[in-house]
């Protein structure tokens, strides 16, 4: 499915070499190219073999839950708080609950990944990244 909407938008953004190099859509279309494909293979593979084991156990289902949830939470923060908070708690939290790091080396870390993200994109590349409120009271909106 995910293949699907890549290539779909990559349609949409222009999936062509244009005269001045490849358009948008040109690289995320292969990917998801490549993405159903080799879904559909496995898919039709596990058909033909006509297994009755299960595709995940419980054990592992909670460990991709357990990357899967705090991830799409993230997404879904970055609109609300901007992606430097938003990125400051994703990187806070796995350092804790799964690496189990203690505060001070998860501060040092969460602030120096996000001191360098905003040096890298805001300052260097000129590529704004979305902000929230924190950054506009801040005024570096």
């Amino acid at each position: 499915v995910i293949g699907a909407i890549v290539i779909y938008d990559s349609v949409r953004l222009g999936n062509k070499w244009a005269d001045d190099g490849p358009q948008a859509g040109y690289f995320p279309f292969y990917v998801g190219l490549i993405l159903v494909v080799s879904s559909a293979a496995t898919f039709f593979k596990a058909l033909r073999a006509g297994s009755r084991a299960p595709f995940v156990t419980t054990g592992q289902l909670r460990l991709v839950l357990s990357v899967l949830v705090p991830t799409a939470i993230y997404t879904a923060a970055i609109a609300w708080l901007g992606i430097y908070v938003a990125s400051f708690i994703f990187i806070a939290w796995f350092m804790r609950v799964l690496g189990k790091y203690g505060v001070p080396r998860i501060a040092m870390v969460s602030d120096g990944v996000i001191v360098v993200f905003f040096m890298l994109f805001e300052i260097w590349f000129k590529v704004p990244l979305p902000k929230g409120p924190l950054e506009a009271a801040l005024g570096l909106n």
